[in-house]
């Protein structure tokens, strides 16, 4: 090497690709080598294709499929009848119901449970076709009650007397509306709270009745977030921004989930179905804080299969402990979207997708859950709360 370095002392100063060489060959072996490697690197990655830095993916569009080779289950229908408590039918009055049914038993649906009864005439045309028909024991329907006419003087007696007439034609519960605690408002334009004590009498009512009161109360809490790049929503509030809610719009998230658990609370010889997992599926430990201070609440499924689905052991863990106090449902009615929800509680299955990306743009895993936890989620918990349901219809299957 030192002879090297005489040498490079004698080239012509102005040949400037001699004296990069002498250069390198007057550096040591352990620095030249590496330094050699990363050049010829760099010179083959050069004679590559270039990347077409103009191809533009947005976030909507790239949803690549999964390369994973892992077993894979379909289960098209419940491995035991079951009962969704969170179904919708608005025209149940005309609607075919052998139709109905036959989608039912392709499901392994036992009993579906149309909260949307409406109540009055329109309830009894419903059950008007339910019992001509001949599936009173099939189909159960829940009736409703119109808060927005609070002010008037005769409101209180007429709900009253509704509920009891309601209860005489065959409705079996009550469903409250998300509109009631956000859009409802009395005459002078103020929002309806949950828990308005002029409401008092009517969730007491329900308790005399038998009524199981099924409430949605607010929406997730994303709505109420900033729509930016920190929200989990914000595929869904970008295609569907009249779901985006102002920090006050019409109150906190906090303030309208805490006057459902007020009314929760204080009605203690009623029974509250929260629907959605109380809008608490992805925060499952203070769901099971909420369910242990109030023993007259359950919660029920329907539409947070996917957030229950990309936790599969804090899932499985939830549902163990809470077994007795967790239903079945679906919210909307569409026969091809049940399996996904067999999926997620049935098998073990890995990293699938959920059917609507703008719900959920992550993948899910299978609970795994043992039969005993599916009988409970399935049938058995409604058996306990829905009155009039057949106990005798699940035997021997």
């Amino acid at each position: 090497m030192r002879a090297t370095a005489r040498r490079c002392k004698e080239l012509v100063n102005g040949a400037g690709e001699r004296r990069w060489l002498c250069t390198l060959a007057s550096m040591s072996h352990k620095f030249f080598l590496p330094l050699l490697f990363i050049l010829t690197s760099l010179s083959l990655m050069a004679q590559r294709t270039p990347i077409d830095t103009s191809l533009h993916i947005d976030f909507e569009s790239y949803d690549p499929p999964s390369s994973l080779v892992v077993p894979e289950h379909h289960p098209m229908s419940a491995s035991f009848p079951f009962v969704d408590v969170h179904s919708h039918h608005w025209r149940m009055e005309k609607q075919d119901l052998h139709k109905l049914i036959r989608e039912m038993d392709s499901l392994n649906m036992q009993v579906v449970v149309n909260l949307s009864g409406r109540g009055g005439k329109a309830l009894k045309g419903m059950m008007d076709n339910i019992n001509k028909s001949g599936y009173q024991d099939r189909i159960v329907c829940f009736t409703n009650i119109n808060i927005r006419s609070i002010d008037d003087p005769d409101f209180l007696e007429a709900t009253l007397a509704q509920l009891d007439y309601d209860a005489s034609i065959g409705a079996r519960g009550l469903k409250i509306y998300k509109s009631q605690g956000m859009t409802n408002t009395d005459k002078a334009g103020n929002r309806i709270r949950i828990n308005d004590p002029r409401l008092d009498p009517i969730w007491a009512k329900a308790g005399e009745l038998g009524f199981p009161v099924l409430i949605h109360s607010a929406d997730p809490p994303a709505f109420w977030q900033p729509h930016d790049a920190n929200n989990e929503r914000w595929l869904e509030l970008k295609l569907r921004p009249g779901r985006k809610r102002g920090p006050d719009n019409p109150a906190s998230w906090e303030t309208i989930i805490g006057e459902a658990h007020d009314i929760f609370r204080r009605h203690k010889n009623t029974t509250f179905i929260a629907a959605h997992m109380a809008w608490y599926p992805n925060n499952l430990e203070k769901l099971g804080e909420l369910l242990d201070d109030i023993p007259n609440l359950y919660v029920e499924i329907g539409a947070v299969i996917a957030e229950l689905g990309r936790q599969p052991r804090a899932a499985n863990r939830f549902f163990a402990k809470y077994q007795d106090r967790v239903l079945f449902g679906k919210d909307s009615y569409k026969p091809e979207e049940y399996p996904t929800y067999f999926r997620v509680l049935e098998t073990d299955d890995e990293y699938f997708p959920y059917y609507k990306r703008y719900h959920a743009f992550w993948k899910m895993y299978g609970l795994d859950l043992p039969d005993e936890v599916l009988e409970k989620l399935y049938y058995k918990n409604a058996l306990k709360i829905i009155p009039g349901l057949d106990a005798g219809m699940w035997e021997g299957k």
